[in-house]
This record gives C-alpha cells, structure tokens and sequence, in this order.
C-alpha cells in the first residue's frame, strides 16, 4: 500500500495538483512536495496552497534529497519536475532536467523503502517529422529525433530510468508519455499561442494536434501512483485536432506564411516574450503528431474524461473571447511577412 509518496515540481501547475489530490486520499498517510520554491499561495506562506502535503525546499540536485527520503520513508516517488522552457538559458534547463533526474533516481536506487517510482514524459520523444507513421505506439521507433531542448532532455530522462528500472527490478517503474497538457489552468507555449489576437500558420501543413485535458493529466498520475502500473503509456485524449480546426474555435484570424517566414516571426515573438517556441515545438506546428493509448486503457482499465477536442474546448472558455482585431492590421502583418521567404 502507499503510504509516504514523494512528489517533485510541486512549484509547477500539475505538480502542485497532485500533491493535492494524493494528500487528500485518507489510504496515504503522508505527502512531501518537493521543489526549490513554493507554488504561488495568495497568502505568501510557503506550501500554504498544498493542503496537508509537507513542502520542502529542496534541488534535485542537492545530497539533501537522500535524507527526505531516507528520513521520511518514502515509498512511492512522482517525479514531474521537467521544465519545458529554458527561463534559465539552455544549460540550466538540461542541468535541471537530466542532471536532476540523475540526482533522484540515484537517490530512490540507494533507498530501502521506495517502492514504485511514477515519471512524467512527454510525447516529443517521438518527433515530428513528415516521414513519421500516422499513430505512434509506445514502441514505435523515433523518426526525428531532437538533438536539443525539451524532448532531448526527455529522450535522456527515460534512458535513465529504464537504467534504474534494470537495476532496482523490484521497484514499480512507470513512465508517462503525455501529449500537451490543455486547460483553465495550463500555461505553456501552444497555450500562449492560441491566446494571441493573430495565428500564424505555415503554408501548406495543416498538422494534427492531440492534448490531455489538466485533471485527466491529475488522474492518470494519482492512479499510478496508487497502484503498480509496470512499462511505458502514452497519454493523451480520444482524437486529433487539425490545426485549422483549433483556429477556427478560437475565432482568431489566421496568417498564412511560408515556412522561413513563419520562424521569422517565432522568433519576434520569443524575443518579446509572447510565444517562447522551441525548435520541436516549430517542427510540430508543421509536422504535427498523433499516439495511441490503447496500452494505457487496457493497464488501468481507464480512458480520459475529455477528448482532445474537449480539452481544448475547456482551455478556450477560460480565455474568452478572440478580441478585436483592426482587419487593417491584419491585412498589414500579411503583407508584411510575404516578402520573407
């Protein structure tokens, strides 16, 4: 049974979630958040926003860690502190992202009491590429591999903890490969995009786009975490959404523009911090991509409440209406952007 269940990132959106919605199950006697800050509390008392959960300001990095778990005999373990942007340069991020999961896997590999260890990945490990299949499995091979950013330090990530899985086989090792997280409370870069008054495009690529609605995201974490659920699961909502379907819900008008053009302006926009757009997340608002969860369905006997189209659905009644837009300026940004080529 679980009993002391660790939970990394808990500064983050979905972090802080589960660490609430594991403190508040009566069968788990303790839950320790983990993070080098708090998340935002209204109050400003550290950990205030957590509930019952016990926060501890703590790197991943630091010989600390080994005593929180040793000192609290953690059980089960729910790593979700994987930044997705580099708010701290590029080295940072990977230092952070790989060094840290080094840092805690070593940490569970020496523990006596960890039991089941619960990993949050990302289905960018797979690529976007225009020579990909049409569905990705769990076993599906990469096709496009990032040599850089996020998905490169998942890629990393998930070599380690088949590692740790080789040599503690008598921990649960779970890994979860989510599509991008979606709703009320989501804050990330395809987020930010659909909230600004004008939508880029890249002329001729409609790609399909899949998302996992925050509390189906919540769930799926607290149920592996509860239980022993062994292997690799992608995560993601019923469906795809081209990503002219997306555009034509959020009622925002749409550019157009050639590839070189498009990137031009992703890169205005991640200087005047409006859209910090990687080079994976480039390649997906091209290429797209698509997974199948059958897998996770047949090991929980479970399926998400909302499908990728309701996800979505939720995320843009948070956000309202598009705004109004001069078609002046419109117009203009268009012609602005065609002679770039």
């Amino acid at each position: 049974m679980t009993r002391t269940v660790l939970v990394t990132g808990v500064s983050g959106h979905i972090g802080a979630r589960v660490a609430i919605a594991l403190a508040a199950d009566p069968e788990i006697d303790r839950v320790i958040g983990v993070d080098t800050g708090p998340p935002p509390s209204p109050a400003g008392e550290d950990g205030a926003v957590l509930g019952r959960t016990e926060f501890v300001r703590v790197a991943l990095r630091s010989p600390d860690l080994v005593q929180v778990i040793r000192d609290a005999d953690v059980d089960t373990v729910v790593h979700l502190s994987l930044v997705s942007g580099p708010g701290g340069g590029r080295p940072a991020m990977k230092e952070h992202n790989v060094i840290g999961t080094m840092q805690l896997l070593a940490a569970c590999q020496r523990s006596a009491t960890v039991r089941r260890v619960v990993v949050r990945s990302t289905t960018a490990v797979y690529g976007s590429s225009p020579h990909a299949p049409a569905v990705f499995t769990e076993d599906t091979e990469p096709v496009d591999v990032s040599h850089s950013g996020y998905a490169r330090d998942a890629t990393e990530v998930e070599t380690y903890v088949r590692g740790f899985a080789r040599r503690r086989p008598d921990v649960t090792t779970t890994t979860l490969r989510f599509a991008t997280f979606m709703g009320p409370g989501v804050d990330s870069p395809l987020t930010s995009y659909f909230s600004q008054p004008v939508l880029p495009t890249v002329l001729g690529f409609d790609p399909r786009l899949q998302f996992v609605h925050e509390d189906d995201a919540v769930e799926v974490l607290c149920r592996t975490a509860r239980a022993d659920h062994p292997g690799v699961f992608n995560v993601a909502g019923d469906g795809v959404l081209l990503l002219s379907q997306c555009a034509r819900r959020t009622g925002r008008p749409v550019i157009p523009m050639p590839s070189p053009a498009f990137r031009f302006v992703s890169g205005l926009a991640r200087g005047a911090r409006l859209v910090d757009f990687s080079p994976e997340q480039l390649a997906l608002m091209s290429h797209g991509r698509a997974v199948d969860t059958t897998r996770l369905a047949a090991e929980l006997g479970w399926r998400p409440k909302y499908s990728t189209a309701a996800a979505f659905d939720d995320f843009l009644r948070s956000r309202g209406g598009p705004g109004d837009l001069p078609r002046a300026l419109v117009d203009w940004l268009a012609d602005f952007v065609r002679p770039i080529s």
